[in-house]
């Protein structure tokens, strides 16, 4: 009995132990805020040979509001009311009034003019201390993005504070890539203020990393040797230093390549949507169909309307416009096959005609209804930022989901044409029109799915053009000449060759534009084409068969 009262006893006084415990716990994390608010307060009386150990007590605050109040104070924005003495985020608006923050709260406050504020007193030395302060809160925080933020400050404008700071918790940093950092960072301070040894070392560490701020340093100190009557030292400095940089370029130059291709292969992954509906619809109907671009258009502003009537959707905006651009475009594209071009077949210049006149009336009905102004589509989160590969070469997102969107809808037009009675009929109807109505193909609604098929991909285009630039009524006008160039230079209704025209035209461009300007990489890739075209007219992939001729 007795060893049972006694563990009783004991679990129970376990239990008001821990409870106890988790109270003090409660209290130590709600005392942060009392803490910082009570050193705060002490600001405005506090004389300033008194101030750097206040600072110093704020700055030791486990509290998310301690570094905007160190930041405040050493930008000179941190100021108290003459009146109540309450400590404020004050900044100069156009009126000659102050925007007035507490900053411990973050309640905004009347405005009021300076007469009424006095500034906290700081001075340099104290200011040297705060950078201090503030690059240990940026170093030790949980983010690992902000830790590699505040590294990279100190990696381009170094402080012996910020440095002593790194040197302190490098051995702590348990991530490669912010430890990676901190060490290029102390190398470089190394090869700064070192002696010969230690700057030939870090040269050789250092040799390897595509930092610019390291690459600036080394042409820097390069330059500043003498020319002529060199010691054995500064010959022994400046040859390892050439032969870094040197280094340096040729992986940068590697970098850049690739990077031009990247870029090229996005540009190419945009006109390969622009052109692959032309490819099946001249391919089928052999139709020049000069609102091509307008469909695009229609389907920039379909994206356009979904964000207008769904603004908390935005995350998702782009997921519903491609569905309902491929439905609007090829909904019109149907009513211009139904209502024009059947009755002009076999009349080509008549049909390039009549498809020019009904671009400028898409593009003035969409004037009258948008207005003239460019509108802009916003992009989702999940579109922005990039995928940094090394401080030289990232791949932004937008980019990279457009190739990856592009091929997928190639390959899944392609599966279509391969693989559905559908893409079975269209392919008959192209190789041999007469033959296929002598099979009970209905060649006419062939022609118009066929047609909405291919402004239907356009519109498609648009919705990817929409996180490219701006949506206006001539957005169209700006790919359509490029749409046709990549069908005739891949060879006519051949969707290989679609995407090999596009993606080495795009590529061909991005490597050109930095050589010679964009308007002459145009003119000379247009020369290119020409000439090719002079000895293959059928493009890279001519049609094979009777329907060849």
């Amino acid at each position: 009995m007795k060893q049972i009262f006694s563990v009783l006893l004991s679990c129970i006084l376990s239990w008001q132990v821990l409870a106890s415990t988790q109270d003090l716990d409660a209290f130590q994390r709600t005392d942060t805020d009392s803490d910082l608010s009570q050193l705060v307060n002490q600001l405005p009386k506090t004389k300033l040979k008194k101030m750097p150990s206040l600072v110093e007590k704020i700055a030791h605050i486990n509290n998310e509001k301690t570094h905007d109040v160190l930041q405040f104070l050493l930008n000179g924005e941190l100021f108290y009311t003459k009146a109540n003495k309450t400590v404020v985020h004050a900044v100069k608006a156009d009126n000659s009034l102050y925007v007035l923050t507490d900053v411990l709260t973050s309640e905004m406050l009347v405005p009021v003019e300076k007469s009424k504020l006095r500034k906290v007193k700081t001075n340099n030395r104290l200011r040297g201390s705060i950078r201090s302060y503030i690059a240990k809160i940026d170093l030790t925080d949980e983010d690992k993005n902000i830790r590699i933020k505040a590294v990279k400050q100190l990696l381009d404008n170094p402080s012996d504070s910020g440095l002593s700071a790194v040197q302190e918790l490098i051995s702590k940093e348990k991530d490669k890539d912010v430890r990676e950092l901190m060490n290029i960072t102390l190398l470089l301070n190394q090869l700064k203020k070192g002696k010969h040894a230690e700057k030939i070392a870090a040269i050789t560490q250092l040799e390897d990393t595509l930092e610019p701020s390291v690459k600036n340093a080394m042409v820097s100190m390069l330059e500043a040797l003498p020319t002529e009557s060199k010691t054995d030292e500064q010959k022994a400095l400046a040859a390892n230093l050439s032969k870094v940089i040197n280094n340096i370029e040729s992986k940068r130059g590697v970098f850049e390549v690739i990077e031009n291709i990247f870029f090229g292969l996005s540009l190419g992954s945009v006109l390969l949507l622009a052109a692959i509906g032309l490819t099946i619809t001249f391919g089928v109907m052999g139709v020049i169909n000069m609102a091509h671009g307008e469909m695009m258009m229609l389907g920039a502003y379909t994206t356009y309307v979904i964000q207008l009537a769904f603004p908390n959707l935005i995350e998702y905006s782009l997921l519903m416009a491609v569905p309902a651009a491929f439905l609007v475009s090829g909904l019109v594209g149907v009513i211009i096959e139904r209502g024009v071009i059947r009755y002009l077949k076999g009349r080509p210049l008549e049909t390039l005609l009549a498809t020019f006149g009904i671009s400028l009336i898409l593009q003035q009905l969409v004037r009258t209804v948008f207005s003239p102004l460019n509108r802009q589509v916003q992009a989702p989160e999940w579109m922005t930022g990039s995928w940094v590969i090394n401080p030289v070469f990232s791949l932004t997102f937008n980019r990279l989901y457009i190739i990856i969107f592009s091929l997928m809808v190639f390959f899944t037009l392609l599966l279509i044409l391969k693989k559905s009675s559908l893409g079975l009929h269209v392919r008959a109807v192209s190789q041999n029109r007469d033959m296929a109505r002598a099979l009970s193909i209905k060649s006419d609604w062939v022609d118009a799915i066929t047609f909405g098929l291919g402004s239907g991909i356009a519109g498609v285009a648009g919705v990817v053009l929409s996180q490219l630039t701006n949506v206006g009524p001539n957005l169209g006008q700006a790919y359509i000449i490029d749409s046709f160039l990549v069908v005739v230079f891949g060879g006519v209704g051949n969707l290989w060759g679609t995407l090999v025209a596009a993606m080495s035209l795009g590529s061909i461009n991005k490597f050109l534009e930095p050589a010679v300007g964009s308007v002459l990489a145009n003119i000379i890739v247009l020369v290119g084409l020409v000439l090719f075209i002079q000895k293959r007219p059928k493009g890279l992939f001519p049609q094979k068969g009777r329907a060849a001729d």
